[in-house]
């Protein structure tokens, strides 16, 4: 338990930035799991303006240190390469 006034204020902030943190991911995953229904029902055209609305979200959460570049990258690689297939 935070004792000091300084512990105590840290402990504060950081419910404060788990809060704003979680509900980045969770916008984030919504947007990734549009993308990955649009894939699933077959349509080329809804699963690419997905993917187009999904992408400034993924590099948004990196900024805002939520996500690592590499992983966000590695998601929108992998999405990408399966909208491209669907031809």
């Amino acid at each position: 338990m935070a004792n000091s006034p300084q512990s105590k204020k840290r402990a504060r902030q950081n419910e404060t930035r788990f809060a704003v943190n979680k509900a980045r991911r969770s916008r984030i995953r919504t947007f990734l799991r549009k993308v990955e229904e649009a894939i699933a029902s077959g349509d080329k055209n809804a699963a690419t303006e997905a993917l187009r609305a999904a992408q400034p979200e993924l590099m948004r959460g990196v900024s805002k240190g939520v996500f690592h570049k590499n992983t966000a990258s590695r998601k929108m690689s992998r999405l990408a390469s399966r909208v491209k297939a669907l031809g």
